[in-house]
């Protein structure tokens, strides 16, 4: 069942369809939260439990008298934690009732964040309004808040709810509008951020606090402090659920040049100077919601929180990937402009991301154009707007702000999918863009004389072409080593069908990569995972990610 997709030869499907399913990747259902009271439990406090009680009773009828039921609530039971920090059943009615002061809050339509607002409550009014913070651009009034203990999640992507124990309510924050200054500032184009909603009392205000789960990790209520609670998994599984992003993997690859604005770094959290940025790289007919797994399971880990933030490239997979790695040079030109990294990044990069990684250190200079076109640049006669473009394709060295490359699945030296009869005619689906077509046109014919058995194009090559082992531009660039002194690691899958680890048939697998093709000498470190292609999902490959990133931030 595919819907809304060309109908492909089945030859072609084993080349450009990886990971097409109708399995959707996330889903999410909202649904009420059950209270269940802790009678006779260490701590239960019955104002506590009828306040909630009264407030999930009267909230569809009543939103404001029940937001004062759950205000008179969170307040009795911050009183309990102030006299018993350990008490879990007072931190559970805690959270609770302070999710459902935001329950409240979306159901009745209101605005404590403007400007303070009255809530009507048993013993005298309640004053909501907001703590003052210090982040310029952040304004509570632009989202909407949903509690993140309303939605049940799944979905091929979503197998496991990553959270943490503590104090305060976890909240998917949405962006009610489209963010106008994404592009410039590399964020996402609609806000979807996990929070956690903190509430504080002095005698009858009640202060929300908003806190970013990704940079503080307690927080101060009286005289204690208390873990802070989190949930790293819900607002993932519901910007997945509402952007459908596994519907763009195959248009982008089919039809690159429509998607062109796609091309891009985002960051999947607020820039942090003191943490170094983790940038991954998708593949072939796929999107940057690959990562799901791995990014959902290493934010559990409070060290990879406290070193590290997220961050990806996107591109129509449709492009050839020199020229997708052009375009990676020039947004990381401008994101040093906007955001200069105090710390150098790492890379992970997945079946073709890797092939792009591995181009970020890689020093050519002129010598790949040379190997290209037999002369220098200033002697070869074509447009200026095609030199230029095959210039930055072709001419370039390592970048200097990348501090370590994890290799995933990489088929660096090609795979032979691409260049046999499914590989041909899956890249005759791909259509080229006008102006790489007209680069072609001109380039063609002052190309070196090909070498005996490399792969013949009349056109320029796209992206399941420079996947072919014996395509020009792979053959030429595997004759340049890595850059010495950026250490590298290699994630391998093996289907488990065993094979030969050299070109010697059957060969080592994960299905779409060979062993040999994806095998890197002089990596710091190598894994064999029992997988497929998709091994960045695998837990050993994830754990193994885990070790290295922790590693790599120890120095």
């Amino acid at each position: 069942m595919r819907r809304h997709l060309p109908v492909l030869p089945l030859s072609a499907l084993l080349v450009c369809t990886t990971l097409s399913s109708c399995v959707r990747i996330a889903e999410v259902r909202e649904r009420r939260p059950t209270y269940r009271s802790i009678q006779n439990a260490p701590g239960a406090s019955t104002e506590v439990e009828r306040g909630i009680t009264d407030g999930l009773r009267r909230s569809k009828r009543e939103p404001m008298a029940a937001l004062g039921n759950y205000l008179s609530a969170a307040k009795a039971a911050s009183m309990q934690l102030q006299l018993h920090p350990g008490d879990k059943a007072a931190r559970e009615d805690y959270n609770f009732a302070v999710a459902r002061i935001f329950t409240s809050i979306r159901d009745a339509k209101l605005d404590p964040w403007t400007k303070p607002l009255t809530v009507p409550a048993e013993g005298g009014d309640f004053v909501l309004t907001r703590r003052p913070d210090a982040r310029k651009t952040w304004n509570p009034a632009l989202y909407d808040f949903t509690p993140a203990d309303q939605f049940d999640v799944g979905g091929s992507f979503v197998k496991e709810r990553s959270i943490k124990e503590g104090v305060g309510a976890p909240l998917v924050a949405v962006g009610r509008k489209e963010n106008t200054d994404s592009r410039e500032n590399f964020g996402l184009p609609r806000t979807y951020y996990g929070i956690t909603a903190v509430a504080r009392f002095s005698g009858r205000t009640c202060e929300i606090a908003f806190e970013d789960p990704l940079a503080t990790e307690d927080v101060r209520m009286g005289t204690h402090n208390f873990p802070m609670s989190a949930d790293f998994t819900v607002p993932v599984a519901v910007m997945l659920a509402s952007t459908k992003p596994e519907k763009m993997g195959l248009a982008r690859l089919l039809n690159p040049e429509k998607y062109a604005d796609t091309a891009r770094i985002s960051r999947l959290q607020p820039y942090d100077p003191n943490k170094t940025v983790v940038l991954v790289i998708h593949g072939l007919n796929s999107s940057p919601a690959t990562y799901t797994p791995l990014i959902n399971s290493l934010r559990s880990n409070e060290e990879i929180r406290r070193h590290y933030q997220f961050w990806f490239y996107s591109y129509p997979s449709g492009y050839p990937y020199p020229y997708s790695a052009a375009i990676l040079r020039k947004e990381l030109d401008a994101v040093q402009k906007r955001f200069p990294l105090k710390k150098k990044m790492v890379v992970i990069g997945h079946s073709m991301g890797g092939c792009i990684s591995r181009l970020l250190i890689t020093d050519v200079d002129d010598k790949l154009w040379l190997k290209t076109f037999g002369k220098p640049p200033s002697e070869v006669k074509v447009s200026a707007e095609n030199k230029a473009l095959l210039m930055e394709s072709l001419i370039f060295n390592h970048r200097p702000e990348v501090g370590r490359v994890i290799f995933v699945s990489a088929p660096l030296r090609g795979a032979d999918m691409a260049s046999g009869m499914a590989g041909r005619i899956g890249s005759r689906l791909v259509r080229a863009p006008v102006k790489l077509l007209a680069v072609g046109t001109e380039a063609l014919t002052l190309l070196t004389p090909l070498p005996e058995g490399t792969l013949k194009l009349n056109r320029i090559p796209n992206s399941v072409d420079t996947l072919a082992p014996n395509n020009r531009f792979v053959m030429n660039i595997n004759t340049f080593p890595l850059t010495p002194g950026i250490p590298y690691n290699a994630i391998v899958g093996d289907r488990g069908k065993g094979g030969n680890k050299d070109k010697t048939k059957p060969c080592c697998s994960d299905g779409i990569v060979p062993y040999w093709s994806s095998y890197l000498p002089g990596a710091e470190s190598e894994l064999t995972v029992p997988s497929g292609h998709n091994a960045h999902q695998n837990p050993q490959a994830i754990a193994e990610v885990r070790r290295i990133l922790l590693l790599h931030a120890g120095g």
